[in-house]
This record gives structure tokens, C-alpha cells and sequence, in this order.
């Protein structure tokens, strides 16, 4: 598993770099690391590896969302950590435990992608708006219904799951990447995806790390022209979201 440091408060651990690179992060706060993420199963002995190097214990485990390449170790990591909290969000929170079923009021497009199942009961369960520490926590529903991610109050790194991509070129999650087009496949609704992609955009993070790829520093430029390309491929369908 490779480490990258980025900034003053946070290491980046991937798996597969060379390949199908999945990201998860261990961020300092003053009671520990906070762990966002897992990537798929059997990553466990290698983050709990990775945090003891640091010198500080994984305080807590939360996650943007349930698809198995971000929460596949759960049940491991929980088995080796248990006195770490699991946080997550409310809605993402029923797609783990295995109902995937959609609300009312949520657009009723098929759920794509391979989903974790877990019988983990939750220490707690996470909304927008919320702090964690330093992490101030950011509905991003998308690319699945409950997508959530974490922005560093400290140094304005965003957090973004799967919000967007940087592997095969910077994308808006839905977004087909020729080079990588797998996190565009897994999307649930791409309107939603776009108007979150908006949102985040307007934080003006310093930093941008996702799930899939390298992080960029001064983000901006970049996302804005990955939401320009998602609207222009996407055209007419897209000409209700705001």
C-alpha cells in the first residue's frame, strides 16, 4: 500500500496505484486518526500498519459511502479497532446494512455498483453541516444516495469520495473517463451528481483528494472544467439542475 503525505494533517494510503488506485485517508486530529474510507476487503492489516507508524490510534472510521471499494474492509478493521468509532451517514447507513430500497422523494434511477454489506450497528450516524474534529461533513448525494464528504477546516483540503475523479482525467462522478471509467458506471444519478459536483466546487478547497487518483492542490480550475464537460455531454438531461 503506498503513502503520500499531503499537507500538515493527512496521509493518503493506496492500493493499486499502477492499476485500479483506491484511496482511503487517515487524517490527525489532537484524540487520533480519523480514518475516511477503507477501499475494498483485506486492507485492514496494512492501514492498521500504516497508523501505528504514524503513532497515533484510528480514533474513528467514516466513510462517504457504502460501495464495496470504500467500505470493504469495514468488518476488519472493526474486528482490530473496536473500540474505534463507525460513523457514517443515515442514508448510506441502510444501503450497508443491506435495503436498497429509495425513498419518496429521491429520484428513482437504478443503484449501481457493487454495495458493502455489513451488520456493523453504527457508533453514529453523520449530516451535513456536522463537525468531527476539524472535518466539517458535506451531503454529496450522486453517485450513490447518501454520498457524503469531509472538509479540512485546517488547510481547506476537500475529501471528496467519489464526488470526483482524478484517475484517467479529472471528471464530475458520472462522467465516463475512457482511461477509467469505472466510478462513472457505479453513479446513481447524474443530475444529483452534477449539483453536488457544484456545491463542493463552491467550498474553494485548497485541496482536492478523491477516491479514485492523485490529489490536486488549487482544484478549482479543474473541477470547473470537469463540471462544463459533464453539462456539455450530458446536455438536455441536465437542463433542470441548477
Amino acid at each position: 500500500m503506498r503513502t503520500t503525505q499531503l499537507g500538515d494533517h493527512m496521509v493518503q494510503l493506496t492500493r493499486y496505484p499502477r492499476t485500479f488506485p483506491m484511496n482511503c485517508y487517515l487524517v490527525r486530529e489532537d484524540d487520533g486518526l480519523t480514518l475516511i474510507d477503507t477501499t475494498m476487503s483485506g486492507a485492514a492489516e496494512d492501514i492498521v500498519a500504516v497508523a501505528e507508524a504514524l503513532g497515533q490510534p484510528i480514533a474513528r472510521i467514516m466513510l462517504t459511502h457504502s460501495h464495496g471499494d470504500h467500505a470493504g474492509s469495514l468488518d476488519a478493521l472493526h474486528a482490530a479497532l473496536p473500540g474505534a468509532e463507525i460513523l457514517l451517514g443515515a442514508r448510506e447507513a441502510r444501503l450497508l446494512a443491506g435495503d436498497r430500497s429509495l425513498d419518496p422523494n429521491e429520484p428513482n434511477d437504478k443503484l449501481r455498483g457493487g454495495y458493502a454489506e455489513s451488520s456493523i450497528e453504527p457508533s453514529g450516524t453523520l449530516e451535513s453541516g456536522q463537525r468531527v474534529g476539524s472535518l466539517e461533513v458535506v451531503g454529496s448525494p450522486g453517485h450513490t444516495p447518501g454520498h457524503l464528504a469531509f472538509f479540512d477546516t485546517r488547510d481547506g483540503t476537500l475529501i471528496a469520495g467519489d464526488a470526483f475523479q482524478t484517475r484517467g482525467g479529472v471528471a464530475v462522478s458520472g462522467k465516463v473517463k475512457l482511461l477509467f471509467p469505472f466510478p462513472a458506471f457505479a453513479t446513481w444519478h447524474k443530475p444529483t451528481a452534477l449539483t453536488s459536483a457544484k456545491a463542493l466546487y463552491n467550498l474553494a478547497p485548497a485541496r482536492i483528494a478523491v477516491g479514485h487518483g492523485e490529489s490536486i492542490a488549487d482544484p478549482r480550475p479543474a473541477m470547473a472544467r470537469a463540471i462544463a464537460d459533464a453539462e456539455a455531454a450530458w446536455g438536455a438531461d441536465l437542463a433542470h439542475v441548477a
